[in-house]
């Protein structure tokens, strides 16, 4: 091909602070800020290469894109792509891989400290005024525990899970590797699942979301955990069943969560998290804990690295 056509699909995932940097090989690249499903199939229709961050492209869209030979994942998770078909077809697809492992695990440790500590809870006690009807120079209306010490379950030892331990033994937390759950047998280095989920005083979600995984945890799994427990979930909404863990969270059957995930993005009030987000032990935040600058910047060299790659006929975190 003698100039290549790029379209980013949904330039808007990335902030407009962060530069995009353009391939290396001559090319024509329109991006639109956002895409809806309807508007796919016009905005690619002439494309080589479709960058999408969560645009979904099923086979019935994709089977109208003709001149398609890349579909550059802007993220890691590529459940929104078809790939199936891209395999079947010899459409290329990539992901990003390994660039935030330095934002999440700091995420998952703010996380950590915030609840521990109950920063929230105090910040909202002074905007209460409760300091001035307590007249005292510091008062204690909420528990306060020290992260050191304290046991981190983690699930999922890729990048991220690897990462966020070397972090939490930093700050003299101990970390346990989970195994898969029902899985028969123990791999050296880990602790079966229910034991972790029993001894943790935090636990920590950094595995990919499949039909293995959907819904990991849920009630029974709440019940499993201490009182005293923390839920931390930067992985993937589906990973847990949220209205499991509001009733958790009101029956104080864990001490706290915080999530930064949900079922589906962007969550509104039929959300059960959305709809509890009040709760004084529920911290929520809008899928960022990826998104640090430096992440966001790693992120975009890497995206485009993948489709200079694939142009020079190299194969770089391919998916298919």
């Amino acid at each position: 091909m003698s100039q290549a056509k790029v379209v980013f699909l949904d330039r808007d995932t990335i902030p407009s602070h962060i530069e995009v940097p353009k391939p290396d090989f001559p090319h024509h690249w329109v991006e639109y800020a956002v895409t809806t499903a309807e508007q796919v199939v016009e905005r690619a229709q002439d494309a080589d290469v479709i960058i999408v961050n969560k645009v979904k492209l099923t086979a019935d869209i994709l089977a109208q894109l003709p001149e398609l030979c890349l579909v550059a994942v802007a993220a890691t998770g590529y459940d929104n792509i078809d790939v199936a078909y891209c395999e079947e077809h010899g459409i290329a697809v990539t992901n990003i891989r390994g660039y935030a492992t330095q934002s999440v695990p700091e995420y998952v440790l703010a996380m950590i400290f915030a609840l521990k500590r109950n920063l929230l809870a105090y910040k909202q006690d002074i905007a209460d005024g409760e300091w001035q009807r307590q007249n005292k120079f510091c008062f204690f209306t909420h528990a306060i525990g020290d992260v050191a010490g304290s046991t981190l379950g983690i699930i999922g030892a890729g990048e991220l899970g690897k990462a966020t331990a070397s972090l939490a033994q930093a700050v003299g937390m101990q970390v346990l590797f989970a195994e898969v759950k029902g899985a028969p047998q123990c791999r050296e280095g880990f602790v079966p699942f229910d034991e972790v989920l029993a001894q943790s005083d935090v636990v920590t979600l950094h595995c990919p979301l499949n039909r293995q995984t959907r819904n990991l945890i849920a009630a029974p799994e709440l019940a499993q955990m201490k009182s005293t427990a923390l839920l931390i979930n930067a992985g993937r909404g589906g990973l847990v069943d949220e209205q499991a863990l509001v009733d958790a969270l009101k029956h104080q059957q864990i001490a706290g969560a915080g999530v930064d995930v949900f079922t589906s993005e962007p969550a509104d009030e039929s959300n059960p998290l959305i709809a509890n987000m009040a709760l004084p032990n529920l911290l929520l935040t809008p899928h960022v804990a990826w998104g640090s600058d430096s992440a966001l910047t790693r992120f975009c060299r890497i995206l485009i690295d993948n489709i200079n790659a694939f142009m020079d006929g190299e194969q770089l975190n391919r998916v298919v």
